[in-house]
């Protein structure tokens, strides 16, 4: 026994194909984070740095250029626009999520439960919309015909329920044995219970990627805005901050001998401004990550 103890511990110390694999792979997965980091490293550490002395730098950049500044963000924060464009996004992300939410698990839950009507030609109906759709101009009408244009509303109500969540969600309540269903329905129990007290408690981690799914793109949104609202009151803070960088970069085109400062400049209110706007979704993220993988498989086992 303590020879074959012996044996082993002297084994420890060679270089077997799998350690050499896992350094390999180390490696690689090291350059990886390296170059997927770096562009956003590179992103706020520009953010602060002298605008005349970025130009001027060549190569990588690991430290902020003196003299230090936040001129740029001192810049962004000065712009009205900014603030009602952050508070029209929350809204809209707050009115948007509960909205999604719902209507996509009444949905899902419809297309889950045994019994219904006509199941088989909705179901067509609505997997039929992820290859077909109606196109801009027929979007258009329907929100004007509606009385939605030029309100936040129009951000939301088109698009309530994504086909595809709905298609992951349904898959993940199908996942749910029907017993549990049935035993509720013996004991008295509504279809709105059984949604509320059953299916949604086993369903958080798919929830929780349909919160990141939604929220995400109604952070990100701003061709609809674009679109539908003409107040610029109105405006989401993802339109606010295009309207800035296009405006920054029509000044430094028509700009005089000024030209190069002003071009400079619109480099770093473009850093700043990627900042603030990617800050928010960057923090939520590490919460709603432990769920992202699980919910996704979840969705993905049983149809």
């Amino acid at each position: 026994m303590v020879e074959k103890r012996k044996h082993n511990s002297a084994g420890e110390g060679k270089i077997t194909p799998y350690r050499i694999f896992s350094i390999f792979n180390t490696i690689i997965m090291l350059f990886i984070i390296l170059i997927t980091a770096y562009p956003v490293y590179y992103i706020v550490v520009a953010s602060f740095s002298d605008a005349g002395a970025l130009s001027r730098h060549v190569g990588m950049l690991w430290l902020p250029l003196k003299p230090y500044t936040l001129s740029a963000y001192e810049t962004v924060f000065k712009n009205p626009l900014i603030a009602s464009g952050f508070l029209n996004t929350l809204f809209v992300l707050a009115a948007g999520l509960v909205v999604n939410l719902t209507l996509t698990s009444l949905g899902a839950f419809f297309l889950t439960i045994k019994g219904p009507m006509l199941k088989n030609a909705i179901t067509f109906m609505i997997i039929f919309t992820m290859y077909f759709s109606g196109g801009m101009i027929p979007s258009y009408l329907n929100v004007k015909s509606l009385g939605l244009m030029d309100s936040l509303w129009a951000l939301i109500l088109p698009g309530a329920i994504s086909t595809t969540n709905l298609v992951i969600m349904k898959s993940s309540f199908s996942s749910i044995p029907d017993s549990l269903i049935e035993s509720a329905r013996l004991d008295g129990a509504s279809y709105g219970q059984i949604l509320m007290r059953v299916i949604v408690p086993l369903s958080k981690a798919t929830i929780a990627v349909m919160v990141l799914y939604y929220g995400v793109s109604h952070w990100n949104s701003w061709f609809n805005a674009s679109i539908y609202l003409r107040n610029s009151d109105k405006f989401p803070l993802q339109l606010v901050v295009r309207n800035i960088l296009n405006l920054a970069s029509n000044s430094a085109m028509t700009a005089g001998g000024g030209a190069d400062e002003i071009a400079q400049l619109a480099d770093l209110i473009k850093y700043a401004l990627i900042v603030v706007t990617a800050t928010p979704i960057l923090v939520l993220y590490p919460f709603l990550q432990k769920y992202f993988v699980k919910g996704v498989m979840v969705g993905a086992i049983k149809g």
